[in-house]
């Protein structure tokens, strides 16, 4: 105990300040933070959204799986956007957001694994734990101290304090992604975007790839035949209303993609934001994105939305529509009302031209 008062007391006497969020477990490695004294010194927030509802409204989103490497690393993105708000005058460098998700034991016997992933982001790099534990191998407190052993070993390592990670027989990945130096100037609102070739995007496909599937290389092929133009894919790594991508995400959208393919990464989250950095362009979009660039309640109020979707005219934006599903009905380009101004700037594909029903949430549900 010894040992880990002084780990923690170095960890407080580093320059480094720390947002902390947990959800499911991890919350003991709270309490040793705080409980050795310098904790003002490092810690700047700590969260435990512990019920649905809670992370919900941490995340602006309903993750896919509460317990899962894909929601803790936007928990992670998350803690780390806070600590930037909180410490605007801290240099990025010393900034840290950490988040833990777990499934332990409980009171009942659990159908599912325990398991728990924790994830670390900084300026540079985001660093993943992802472990899967015997059961009934570890009582629930037992199970929560190897969590704060990681947890204390992850911080002490961003602040380049040497220390050794917990030994146990079950299996542990780590992986660290570093962050190419155009994603940082990205992400610092250094750049406007980074591409994987020098040519101005003209037809351009949004999304979150994640992953990317036959619906989406369908839907390319077919806005290619329509405009004779290359279909560049878009991916956001910086929103306005939802945590930002961790360089882990960033990685892996971008290794989906083949040298044959176009991609381009913004931080416009708004279609408005996307008309004026790309002016004179074509936008390959669904329905359901129809629907919510058509939804008053994103902007501040009827009178905003008109102006910004004027933007469309002013820029010279066109796009193409392709149907989708939507709560078990299919929408298509004729099923949504287009304020009169802008209607001309919509064309679209029925439902007899195209449908493919794939859905990234499922293959992602599918796939963790």
């Amino acid at each position: 105990m010894q040992d880990r008062t002084n780990l923690i007391r170095k960890i407080h006497e580093s320059k480094y300040k720390i947002t902390y969020v947990s959800s499911g477990g991890g919350t003991n490695a709270i309490s040793w933070l705080l409980k050795v004294p310098g904790a003002s010194n490092t810690i700047l927030e700590t969260y435990v959204p512990y019920s649905k509802k809670s992370m919900d409204l941490f995340l602006n989103k309903k993750p896919d799986h509460y317990c899962s490497l894909n929601t803790c690393l936007s928990m992670s993105a998350n803690a780390y956007k806070k600590s930037l708000q909180i410490e605007p005058n801290t240099r990025t460098k010393y900034l840290v957001g950490i988040a833990v998700t777990a499934s332990l034991a409980t009171t009942y016997k659990k159908i599912g694994d325990h398991k728990f992933f924790i994830v670390l982001q900084t300026h540079s790099y985001t660093k993943t734990i992802s472990c899967i534990l015997e059961k009934n191998k570890r009582s629930r407190e037992e199970e929560e101290e190897l969590i704060t052993e990681y947890v204390l070993c992850l911080i002490a390592e961003a602040c380049s304090i040497k220390n050794n990670y917990p030994e146990h027989q079950e299996n542990v990945d780590i992986e660290t992604i570093s962050a190419e130096k155009s994603w940082r100037k990205l992400l610092n609102n250094e750049i406007n975007y980074v591409s994987s070739d020098k040519a101005t995007p003209e037809l351009i496909f949004p999304g979150s790839f994640n992953p990317l599937h036959d619906g989406h290389l369908k839907m390319r092929e077919m806005a290619e035949k329509r405009t004779g133009m290359r279909a560049t894919f878009e991916i956001c790594a910086k929103n306005a209303d939802k945590p930002p991508l961790t360089f882990y995400e960033i990685k892996r959208t971008l290794d989906q993609f083949d040298n044959n393919d176009s991609w381009v990464m913004t931080s416009a989250g708004r279609f408005s934001e996307k008309a004026e950095m790309f002016p004179n362009s074509v936008f390959i979009i669904g329905a359901d994105t129809l629907t919510r660039i058509l939804e008053e309640k994103f902007y501040l109020n009827r009178r905003d939305m008109l102006n910004q979707l004027d933007l469309f005219n002013s820029h010279n934006i066109n796009f193409l529509v392709f149907g989708r599903k939507i709560m078990n009905k299919f929408i298509s380009l004729d099923s949504v009302t287009i304020p009169e101004h802008i209607a001309k700037r919509f064309s679209g594909f029925g439902e007899e031209i195209f449908r493919d029903d794939i859905s990234s949430t499922l293959i992602r549900k599918e796939q963790e």
